[in-house]
């Protein structure tokens, strides 16, 4: 296993909704990327509400098609289904990319290789998958030094505090919405082995900057010096590996 990344912070978004067990209905005309030979799909997972600014950089541009993937129909994916058992909804092999991000956490500890290996299956066979998390590890250094209840930064949806960082975000939680709940965490060394194990040939993680962990993981007949080429031209910098 390979380690290496930093992150686009152009592209933070803080803890957006993600979902984990319920499975819903689809639109059956949605349920797989339209075919050209220009353009790649990307099966954006946990994706909530709509913004083009929730794509990683790589992922705008014109030669790139979004399929959003949420449990939660409320927030109108492209496909309403759990993240850990796609299968009824989307064909393996269909995907040039998945993105996640902030979305994993969202899961229970259990579910996690379910989806990872889910993941895997949708990925064509020279797909990646790019993931974005908390990093746990920076989230405990800055609970012993600063205490739970210490605003780590201020996100779009307010001020987000240590607490908030381990547990999912408070304010929403107390709104009703419990799917901002966490459930589980990931170190660089966790994520990269469970990505592993799920079937990749190969991962890069780094803890970056504003506490997030992030992972790319290549399938077989991926092309890893050209997509990390191209994801340094997108503010993405792999700058260390294991």
């Amino acid at each position: 296993m390979r380690q290496a990344f930093s992150t686009d912070d152009d592209v933070r978004s803080s803890f957006p909704p993600s979902r984990q067990t319920v499975e819903f209905g689809m639109t059956p005309s949605r349920s797989m990327p339209q075919r050209n030979l220009q353009t790649r799909n990307v099966l954006h997972t946990g994706c909530g509400t709509y913004s083009p600014r929730k794509l990683q950089a790589m992922f705008r541009g014109k030669d790139w098609r979004e399929t959003r993937l949420d449990i939660d129909s409320s927030v109108r994916p492209d496909i309403v289904c759990s993240v850990h058992d796609m299968t009824s909804f989307v064909p393996s092999g269909a995907y040039d990319a998945v993105w996640s991000s902030h979305h994993i956490e969202h899961l229970h500890a259990h579910e996690v290789p379910r989806a990872f290996k889910e993941f895997f299956r949708v990925l064509k066979v020279d797909g990646f998958a790019l993931i974005r998390c908390p990093d746990l590890e920076s989230v405990a250094e800055a609970l012993v030094r600063d205490g739970p209840d210490h605003t780590a930064y201020v996100s779009p949806a307010g001020p987000i505090s240590v607490l908030d960082m381990l547990y999912g975000h408070g304010a929403s939680i107390a709104r009703g919405n419990t799917t901002m709940r966490h459930h589980t965490g990931f170190t660089a060394d966790r994520l990269g082995r469970l990505l592993i194990d799920a079937g990749f040939a190969e991962v890069h993680t780094k803890r970056a900057a504003d506490f997030d962990l992030w992972a790319v993981a290549f399938m077989e007949q991926a092309a890893p010096s050209a997509i990390l080429a191209k994801l340094v031209l997108c503010g993405v910098t792999f700058d260390q590996e294991i």
